[in-house]
């Protein structure tokens, strides 16, 4: 594939990925037809199928590149702390430094969620969503092993661990918030609370007993 077919393939997937995080707002995963999303992208049903094998293929990338900027966002507001951040912090300070850039509102949650259940019925897109949990984690490993390193902290368990257990705690504080209907302010004040809490569980700063 030249370099330009390759270009071209990936502004497809972009515009029908963008069409799907739309489609999917106004009528959930459900009730989101190819042809809709095609519609909103400028697409035919032959381009879609020849970047996505399914509707749920579709819905992991989504998931994929959400999931992917939000990490992305959280390292580059870390490694700013490094540079002109206010100090030292501890473990539930860094949290609420981070809190807004981490936001999350209800769609995405329940888009999230969607893929879960998806992935709970489905062999192939079961390994697929495994293999992405694992890629993030490694992700959130270094940037907590960044945060303990600017803020002098000491982990009580390895990184990794840490970071599987910051990122159950956050998926299903996320999933119990959008089941009771909070508005996302409120939403993110529990995650923050949570969130800070099991920080302050997993590392200590020099001053901590």
């Amino acid at each position: 594939m030249t370099e330009t077919a390759t270009r071209s393939r990936e502004n497809t997937r972009a515009r029908l990925v963008e069409a799907a995080s739309l489609v999917f707002a106004e009528s959930g995963v459900e009730g989101a037809s190819v042809e809709a999303i095609c519609e909103r992208a400028g697409f035919t049903r032959g381009a879609f199928y020849s970047n996505f094998g399914s509707k749920a293929e579709l819905l992991f990338a989504l998931v994929q590149q959400l999931a992917e900027e939000k990490v992305a966002r959280i390292g580059v507001r870390v490694r700013e702390m490094d540079v002109d951040g206010p100090g030292r912090l501890g473990p539930a300070e860094v949290v609420a430094q981070v809190r807004e850039i981490a936001a999350e509102n209800r769609a995405t949650v329940v888009l999230m969620n969607e893929l879960r259940v998806q992935a709970m019925r489905d062999a192939e897109l079961a390994r697929a969503y495994l293999a992405l949990e694992d890629a993030m984690n490694e992700r959130i490993a270094e940037i907590i092993t960044d945060i303990v390193r600017i803020h002098g902290l000491r982990l009580r368990l390895p990184a990794l661990e840490a970071a599987r257990l910051l990122q159950m705690n956050w998926n299903a504080t996320a999933a119990l918030a959008a089941i009771a209907r909070l508005d996302d302010a409120d939403a993110q004040r529990l995650l923050t609370e949570r969130t800070a809490t099991l920080a302050a569980a997993l590392a200590e700063g020099d001053a901590d007993g």
